[in-house]
């Protein structure tokens, strides 16, 4: 994932707008958008774990 935003960066900086920002404002950019990144991959492991826990039938005995 942190490749994907270093080669986007990378593509802005060579083809897009961000070769007219500062450097360090494009820098600050590419913190943010990692991040938001992280935060989503981690909300999204934890959210499957927790569904993949619920989904599970529960086992029961029956005494009779």
């Amino acid at each position: 994932m942190l490749f994907l935003v270093a080669a986007l960066m990378l593509l802005g900086v060579v083809l897009g707008t961000v070769a007219h920002a500062p450097l360090t404002v494009t820098g600050a950019m590419a913190a943010v958008i990692a991040v938001w990144l992280g935060v989503f991959a981690v909300r999204e492991r934890h959210g499957r774990r927790r569904r993949a826990a619920t989904d599970r039938p529960s086992v029961t005995t029956s005494r009779s």
